[in-house]
C-alpha cells in the first residue's frame, strides 16, 4: 500500500484542481492520498468524487498556519469535522489575514519598482480560497521578474525581504486542542524543515503531545537523512505517529512528486484509529 499524506490543490497554492490531483495520485500508483490545502477544506468534495471514480482512498485534511515560540509552524490536521464552529472560526481568521496582506505585499513590491498589481495576483489565485504569497510569486514568475517560486521567495517574499508582510497565524498550543476537539488528528508538518527549525526539539514535542499532538511528518524532502533518523527516534520515544509524504504542489514546487515519500501502512492505521476510523474507512 502506497500512502501520501500531504498534498495541495488549486484550492490553496497547488496548480492542480482537487479532482486532477487525485487522478494524478492514482496514476502515480498511490493507494491513499490526503488533500491538505492551506487553511482550507473547500477542495474535499471534488477530491472525494474523483477518488470514488479512480478507486483510490482520500484522506480529507488541511495544513494550518500556526506559530510556536515566534516561529511559523505548519500543522497538518486529518479527518476533522469541517463544521466544528471553533475550527471554522480560526480558519476564517487565518484566511482573512491572508487576503488582507495581499495589497500590502503588492504595495511593497511596487515601491521597489516592480509593476505588479492586485489583479495580477488574483488571476494566479484562481479557485483558491485566498490569495497568498505563492500567488504573488506566480505573478512575479509570469512577469519574468523571477524564474520560479523558489527564487521569488528567496529574493523578494521571505521574512526580511522587501515584499514580505506578516499575517495572523494561530498559536500552535491553541490550535492542537481545537483540531483534536474537532475529531481531527494533529501532525506537525516538516518539523525540522524551513518552517519549524530547532524550536521543535524533543522537549517541545513532548509538551505538545500533552496538548493532543499525535504525530510528526518525518519523511519529507526538507529533511536530510540525519534529520529523518533523529526525528524517527524522537517519535519512538514519545510514541508519536510517523508520516511521510510529498508535499506536492503540482508545478508550484519542484522535487516534490507525488509519492516521493510515503507513510508506512501501520502508521497510517494508527492515524485512522486515532480519528476513530477503521482501516479503509
Amino acid at each position: 500500500m502506497r500512502i501520501d499524506l500531504h498534498t495541495h490543490s488549486s484550492a490553496s497554492d497547488g496548480t492542480d484542481t482537487p479532482g486532477d490531483l487525485v487522478r494524478e495520485a492514482a496514476a502515480a500508483g498511490l493507494d491513499v492520498v490526503a488533500l491538505t490545502d492551506h487553511d482550507a477544506m473547500s477542495g474535499w468534495a471534488e477530491a472525494q468524487r474523483a477518488a470514488d471514480e479512480a478507486g483510490i482512498t482520500l484522506v480529507p485534511g488541511l495544513e494550518i498556519s500556526t506559530t510556536f515560540r515566534h516561529r511559523g509552524v505548519h500543522l497538518l490536521g486529518y479527518l476533522p469535522d469541517p463544521a466544528y464552529p471553533p475550527l471554522v472560526a480560526v480558519l476564517d481568521r487565518i484566511l482573512a489575514g491572508r487576503t488582507a496582506r495581499t495589497p500590502a505585499m503588492v504595495a511593497a513590491l511596487q515601491a521597489r519598482g516592480i509593476a505588479i498589481t492586485e489583479d495580477d495576483v488574483r488571476r494566479e489565485a484562481g479557485g483558491s480560497v485566498a490569495a497568498g504569497r505563492p500567488h504573488v510569486a506566480d505573478a512575479l514568475v509570469r512577469m519574468g521578474i523571477v524564474a520560479d517560486r523558489t527564487e521569488a521567495f528567496h529574493v523578494l517574499l521571505n521574512p526580511g525581504r522587501p515584499g514580505y508582510v506578516d499575517r495572523y497565524a494561530v498559536p500552535l498550543e491553541e490550535m492542537i486542542p481545537i483540531l483534536t476537539a474537532a475529531g481531527g488528528v494533529a501532525v506537525i508538518a516538516h518539523p525540522w524543515g524551513r518552517s519549524g527549525g530547532s524550536v521543535l526539539d524533543e522537549p517541545a514535542l513532548a509538551s505538545l503531545k500533552e496538548l493532543g499532538l499525535a504525530g510528526i511528518e518525518v519523511d519529507h524532502q526538507d529533511h536530510s537523512p540525519a534529520f529523518r533518523a533523529r526525528l524517527r527516534s524522537i517519535a519512538a520515544d514519545l510514541d508519536l505517529v510517523v508520516t511521510g509524504s510529498s508535499d506536492h504542489h503540482g508545478l508550484g514546487k519542484v522535487d516534490h512528486d507525488l509519492g516521493v515519500n510515503t507513510t508506512d501502512p501501520e502508521q497510517y492505521e494508527r492515524l485512522l484509529s486515532l480519528a476513530g476510523r477503521p482501516l479503509g474507512g
